[in-house]
């Protein structure tokens, strides 16, 4: 049996943060009921890399029912209502002032179903001068100051894969898991309320206290502010490693076992991290002329030898191939799809992971007769 067998969601979801919580959470065994407009979510469209559909919905759809509701008519707002009614999650990320506009207060859901357990995702929550703004992720990457620390020297950039939301969503899974066990004792619902903008800043602590400490951080492209050497060099034949290097034991034995001078730690301006950093251009160099006499071959089995820390600066197709990238491969309405598999492992408890749904494929099922009441 799967943790979550015999719990229903409820998701008024598009894009990515609000599914990307709630795939999570019919992977672990809960029916999810995706409420989609008559045109479907829009993130069906976003491109066409899975078979013919969109890379995004394939990933954060699995599982779940997709049943249309037209929430602009009567009829549809009852439907919505006899699916909350038979719910113990109420999952969305509309524009702000949706659902209560439809006459989903969250003050009124509370009170006719005191089991509920709410979680609204918001691009910068309830109050303030921008709680009415639209917020996508890379927005939000813009106005947390993420994208002012990202990127190399000659400008700001977004992180290549849409960390905002898959940051939130995650935030959101978590909380609803701690409020599922809190009902288990109090018999309590909860009314979750999760901004991206707030996962964010929580996410940007370290670089936003080194900035009023009077120490902003520099985009260092793969470098690292605080630590040297920690960057990407390059072999005598192109290939480019990043290595770290994190205490004294690991730089001497670096010196000695990869770059062949030993004698490099007496030198004062490498004699610690702090000097290091302060000499970096002269570090990152003389790193850097030693590992061009090198072949890849030759530096990973040094690096491998050595007991260094390092990494291949790989693409997504070397991703591809990558050895320790394990897949899935759910059905979809073209056919089946493969892709990385969701890290944690239960160990003896391997998970089956539900098809992509068309459509409104469960429309039918679900409108005509709603699940039984548990909240009220």
């Amino acid at each position: 049996m799967l943790p979550l067998e015999g719990l229903t969601v409820i998701a008024v979801e598009q894009a990515v943060a609000a599914p990307f919580c709630s795939s999570r959470l019919a992977d672990a065994g809960a029916h999810v009921i995706k409420i989609e407009r008559p045109e479907g979510d829009f993130a069906r469209g976003y491109d066409a890399a899975a078979k013919g559909q969109s890379s995004y919905f394939v990933w954060l759809n699995r599982g779940k029912d997709s049943v249309v509701v037209d929430l602009a008519t009567k009829e549809g707002r009852s439907s919505l209502e006899g699916l909350i009614a038979g719910a113990d999650v109420l999952l969305q990320n509309l524009k702000p002032g949706s659902m209560d506009k439809l006459g989903f207060t969250l003050a009124r859901l509370r009170k006719d179903y005191p089991k509920l357990i709410c979680c609204t995702i918001t691009g910068y929550g309830d109050e303030g001068p921008y709680a009415n703004r639209k917020a996508y992720d890379l927005l939000i990457q813009a106005e947390s100051g993420l994208a002012s620390i990202t990127g190399g020297p000659e400008g700001a950039s977004r992180v290549g894969m849409s960390i905002v939301d898959v940051a939130t969503g995650a935030t959101a899974h978590a909380a609803i898991l701690e409020a599922l066990i809190a009902r288990g004792r109090t018999g309590k619902g909860a009314d979750i309320r999760i901004s991206m903008f707030d996962v964010m800043a929580d996410w940007l602590t370290v670089p936003l206290l080194n900035a009023e400490d009077g120490k902003p951080p520099k985009r260092m492209g793969l470098a690292h502010p605080s630590i040297a050497p920690y960057g990407v060099f390059r072999s005598r034949d192109g290939k480019e490693i990043l290595i770290s290097i994190q205490s004294e034991r690991e730089w001497k034995k670096l010196c000695a076992e990869v770059l062949g001078q030993p004698e490099l730690p007496d030198d004062p301006r490498f004699a610690n991290m702090v000097e290091r950093v302060r000499n970096r251009a002269l570090t990152d160099k003389t790193v850097g002329d030693a590992f061009a006499k090198l072949t890849r071959d030759e530096l990973l089995q040094k690096l491998a030898d050595a007991d260094i820390a390092f990494a291949e600066v790989n693409t997504m197709a070397d991703l591809a191939q990558h050895p320790h990238l394990r897949r899935i491969e759910v059905d979809t309405p073209n056919g089946r799809v493969a892709y990385p598999a969701p890290a944690a492992i239960v160990v003896g408890e391997p998970r089956h992971y539900g098809a992509v749904p068309a459509i409104g494929e469960q429309t039918s099922a679900a409108t005509s007769s709603p699940a039984r009441a548990k909240s009220s």
